[in-house]
C-alpha cells in the first residue's frame, strides 16, 4: 500500500490514547478470501473512527476504499486508572512521606507504600507496550519511534532529577557537571521501555495469530520476551552474587572543609548497604560524585537515633552512612527489566484472551505465585525484599501486587462498570506525564513560589499549607497529609479532568 499505516507507540507514562482490544478472528468478515483488510484506529476522547482499506493480494490490483465508518468501541479504562493510581501514590509518598515515615521508602530491607511506585510504573509500561505494538506495519518505523521516545524520556529525566531543577523550594536552576546525577525515575523507565519494546518489535513476525489451547500457551507464544527477561535476571543475579567488592573511599564536602571516609569491604554476594555489587557497579560506571546524595539508608538505626524518621547522623555512625547511593542505578535497572516483562505478559493476556473470567484467572494466578515466591525468598533470608537493590524477591513481590491491583481495577471498572468513582484516576492517568512533571517534580509549585513577598519563604504555597491546613488542624503532620490530598492530588485530578474535556494531553 502506498501510504503505510503508522501505529502510535506509547511508553506507558500515559497520554490520552484509547486502549482498544479487538478480536482478530473477526477481522476478515465481509471480505473475499483473496482480500486482506487493514484497520487503522484514529483515537479521540469519546469515539473511534475506523477506516477500512482493502488491498488485493494480487500485484497491481487494488480495490476501492470502503466508506468511513464511525462506531463506539469499548475502552479498557483500567489502564489509565492504574497509571493514575501510581502517580497519586508518588505524590502522596514524596510529599507526605517526610511526615509519615511508615509510607516513605524502606531504609533498606522491606517494602513500604513508596516502594510500590517504581515497579507499578514499569508494570503499566509493559502492559501499554503490548497494546501499542499489537500490530506493526513497518518495523524500522516502529524502532525509530521507540528510540525517539526513549531519548525524550532520558532528556526529561536528566533535566528534572539530574540536579538542574531545584524545584519546588529552591528557585535557582543549574547544575555542576561534576556532580550531575545521570540516573533517575524517567531514565529507568526509558531504558526498561526501550529493551521491552525493542524485543516486542523485533519478534513481531514470530508471534502466533491464534494461541494453542492450554494455560502455558501464551508463555510459549511469547518466549522471546521471557528470554529477554531471563537474560536480565541472569546478568543481575550473577553480578550480585559473584562480583568482588573491594574497599572504597569517598569525600564529603562540608561548609568548613572536606572529610574523607573509607568503607571496608573485600567480599562477594553481600546485600547490606556498604558492600553490595549494585552500589559498586554504579560507583565504577558513573563515578561516586554522580550518585544520589541523600540515600534512604541514612534513616537506619545504625545511622541515626531518629530511625525510622530522618535525623542527624550519629557520631558513631558507620562511614557508609555518609556515602551517596544510586537507587535507580545500572545493575538495579537491569533487574527492573523483569517488571516490564511481567507487565507485557499481562498485556498479551488482555489481547489474546477474550473472556473476563479467563483473563482474571491468568492475572490473579500469576500475581499470587509471584507473591508466594517473594515471601519465601524474603523470610528464608535467601534474597531479601529490597527496593534499593531491586532484588529478585522485590521484583516478584511488587509485580505480584501490581497484578492483583490491576485485576481488582479491571473487575471494578471494566467488568462491573463502576467507572465513576475512579474517573479522577483515569484523568490523571491520561495526562500522567503532565501531572508527574508539574506535581510530583514540583515544577508548578516552584512557579507559584516564584511570586513571593519580601522573602522567598513568604509565598502562596507555604501560606496555604500553614494557615489553611496546619493551623486549622493544630498539627503539622495532619496538615501536611491533608495539604497533599486536597491541594495537590485533588487539585491535579480536577486539572487533568478539565484538560481531558478539552482534549489536551502531554504526549511524548
Amino acid at each position: 500500500m502506498e501510504n503505510s499505516i503508522e501505529k502510535r507507540l506509547e511508553e506507558g507514562f500515559g497520554t490520552s490514547t484509547q486502549v482498544v482490544v479487538e478480536d482478530d478472528n473477526n477481522n476478515n468478515k465481509g471480505t473475499s478470501r483473496q482480500d486482506k483488510k487493514v484497520r487503522m484506529a484514529i483515537h479521540t476522547s469519546n469515539e473511534i473512527e475506523e477506516k477500512c482499506v482493502t488491498i488485493s493480494d494480487q500485484p497491481g490490483e487494488q480495490k476501492e476504499e470502503q466508506p468511513l465508518i464511525k462506531r463506539k468501541t469499548k475502552r479498557v479504562a483500567t489502564l489509565d486508572a492504574f497509571r493514575g493510581l501510581t502517580i497519586v501514590l508518588m505524590i502522596l509518598v514524596d510529599d507526605a512521606g517526610g511526615a509519615y515515615s511508615r509510607i516513605d521508602h524502606s531504609p533498606w530491607n522491606g517494602c513500604t507504600l513508596a516502594d510500590f511506585v517504581m515497579p507499578f510504573f514499569l508494570f503499566i509500561v509493559g502492559v501499554a507496550i503490548a497494546l501499542a505494538l499489537k500490530k506493526i506495519p513497518k518495523v524500522k518505523s516502529a524502532i525509530r519511534k521507540i528510540v525517539l521516545r526513549t531519548l525524550k524520556l532520558l532528556f526529561w529525566g536528566i533535566i528534572l532529577q539530574g540536579g538542574y531543577s531545584h524545584a519546588p523550594d529552591d528557585l535557582s536552576y543549574g547544575v555542576n557537571m561534576k556532580q550531575i546525577r545521570w540516573c533517575g525515575i524517567l531514565q529507568r523507565i526509558a531504558l526498561v521501555y526501550f529493551v521491552v519494546a525493542i524485543i516486542e518489535t523485533l519478534t513481531t513476525k514470530l508471534r502466533p495469530t491464534v494461541l494453542n489451547p492450554g494455560y502455558l500457551s501464551i508463555f510459549t507464544a511469547y518466549k522471546w520476551q521471557w528470554f529477554g527477561g531471563f537474560v536480565a535476571f541472569v546478568i543481575y543475579m550473577v553480578t550480585a552474587f559473584t562480583l568482588y567488592v573491594p574497599d572504597w573511599s569517598f569525600v564529603v564536602h562540608h561548609k568548613h572543609g572536606a572529610e574523607k571516609y573509607t568503607v571496608k569491604c573485600g567480599m562477594r554476594g553481600h546485600f547490606g548497604p556498604a558492600c553490595n555489587a549494585v552500589g559498586y557497579v554504579d560507583r565504577q560506571v558513573w563515578g561516586i560524585n554522580h550518585l544520589y546524595s541523600q540515600p534512604v539508608w541514612s534513616r537506619l538505626k545504625a545511622c541515626t537515633f531518629s530511625s525510622p524518621d530522618s535525623g542527624p547522623l550519629r557520631k558513631d555512625a558507620p562511614s557508609w552512612c555518609h556515602a551517596p547511593f544510586e537507587p535507580e542505578g545500572l545493575l538495579s535497572t537491569i533487574s527492573a527489566i523483569l517488571s516490564g516483562t511481567i507487565g507485557i505478559h499481562y498485556g498479551h493476556v488482555l489481547i489474546h484472551v477474550k473472556e473476563h473470567a479467563e483473563r482474571l484467572m491468568h492475572w490473579i494466578s500469576m500475581g499470587l505465585v509471584l507473591l508466594i515466591v517473594a515471601v519465601i525468598l524474603h523470610f528464608t533470608d535467601a534474597i531479601p525484599i529490597n527496593k534499593q537493590l531491586y532484588s529478585f524477591s522485590y521484583v516478584c513481590f511488587t509485580a505480584g501486587a501490581a497484578g492483583i491491583v490491576f485485576s481488582g481495577f479491571y473487575i471494578l471498572i471494566d467488568v462491573w462498570g463502576l467507572r465513576t468513582p475512579f474517573l479522577f484516576l483515569e484523568w490523571i492517568g491520561m495526562n500522567a506525564m503532565l501531572v508527574f512533571v508539574m506535581a510530583a517534580q514540583g515544577i508548578f509549585a516552584a512557579f507559584i513560589n516564584g511570586w513571593y513577598y519580601k522573602n522567598p519563604d513568604n509565598n502562596l504555597v507555604n501560606w496555604i499549607q500553614q494557615h489553611v491546613f496546619n493551623d486549622v488542624w493544630k498539627s503539622e503532620r495532619v496538615g501536611t497529609l491533608l495539604y497533599v490530598i486536597f491541594a495537590e492530588i485533588t487539585f491535579w485530578g480536577v486539572v487533568a479532568g478539565v484538560l481531558h474535556k478539552l482534549g489536551i494531553y502531554w504526549k511524548l
